[in-house]
């Protein structure tokens, strides 16, 4: 059988060109013993993938030049010789970025039994859905009448994060850029701020004015001046989770950090980084709390879809100009 998949050249500096990106055709073997045949469905692109392509290891090893890209899939088995899983089974794995894939079937997680779309299993409760319900509650200590503040809020993890965060009953902000997102944001009763064209003097004072007593959990996604403006606006004891820093992912050359870190002491507040993957025993939790609430259409979640496999680099690259709302996806 014939697979199709996505490779990089070469490790860029800055915004990775598209040509970067090359499709790349190959014959699989016979299927070997314990191995599964996937049929992929969906794949999805996140911001954490830039930092792969850097070929240096950070908390994951970087992708291999020319070899198949990696990443959050969703399938169906089409051929297995692995005694879990059966022609016609769903099952989520890592190996995205390609049409079919084939592998041991130990890696495989069969598709939860909820009745969502498929593709929910990439975003509000996957990866980024998880993202957002350990932030907050394993790494914030989010607590009720806690007034939160979330960066990137319209984003795949921030848009679960401001609704999770808005049923402890504090105030809860956004910061986003593009007004759709913004209006979004304020149709859920989240109190939206724009970045657009201000510098973090700018910014800390629209948040002052969106919530003038101050943030007890900082949900940062973005970095820059998002992370200066909100170290401005902490409450005493305030705790903030890292998940990203989005706005440095493509920078050329190192930048220096805020220069208000002096208020973590001021406010005496903890700052406090996280890999997901980390926690992801705590999985069933998460879906146990979120699942049912999403099934039942408590929880309002978006998708940004580009159509086929040809179209994954350039999904990819859109997560970088803002042009997602939600989770950004690929159809396969």
């Amino acid at each position: 059988m014939q697979a199709r998949y996505f490779a990089i050249r070469d490790y860029p500096r800055g915004m990775p060109p598209r040509e970067l990106f090359e499709l790349h055709s190959q014959t699989l073997p016979e299927l070997g013993e314990d191995e599964v045949r996937i049929r992929n469905t969906w794949l999805s692109v996140d911001p954490y993938m830039r930092g792969r392509m850097s070929g240096m290891r950070t908390y994951i090893a970087p992708f291999e030049l020319d070899a198949p890209l990696e990443g959050a899939a969703i399938g169906e088995v089409i051929e297995s010789r692995h005694s879990r899983f059966k022609s016609g089974d769903k099952v989520r794995h890592m190996a995205g970025w390609r049409d079919i894939a084939q592998l041991k079937g130990d890696v495989l997680e069969p598709l939860p039994d909820m009745e969502v779309p498929e593709q929910a299993y990439l975003g509000v409760l996957g990866m980024p859905g998880m993202t957002a319900w350990t932030g907050l509650n394993r790494i914030a200590n989010l607590r009720e009448g806690d007034n939160v503040l979330v960066s990137a809020a319209s984003g795949a993890v921030g848009s679960l994060a401001v609704q999770l965060a808005k049923a402890t009953g504090g105030t809860v902000v956004g910061i986003a850029g593009a007004a759709d997102k913004l209006e979004w944001l304020e149709e859920h009763d989240i109190r939206a701020v724009s970045y657009r064209n201000k510098d973090a003097r700018q910014l800390s004072a629209d948040l002052e004015e969106a919530c003038p007593e101050g943030f007890d959990v900082y949900f940062e996604n973005v970095g820059g001046a998002c992370l200066e403006a909100a170290l401005n606006r902490l409450k005493v004891g305030a705790r903030i989770a890292v998940c990203g820093f989005i706005s440095r992912y493509n920078d050329e050359a190192q930048q220096q950090g805020p220069g208000n870190l002096s208020n973590l002491l001021i406010k005496r507040a903890r700052m406090q980084g996280f890999i997901v993957f980390d926690h992801w025993t705590e999985y069933p939790h998460f879906l146990e709390e979120v699942g049912p609430r999403v099934a039942q259409g408590e929880i309002d979640y978006e998708e940004t879809i580009e159509e086929g496999l040809e179209r994954t680099p350039d999904a990819f690259l859109k997560l970088f100009e803002g042009a997602n709302r939600g989770k950004m996806l690929v159809r396969l």
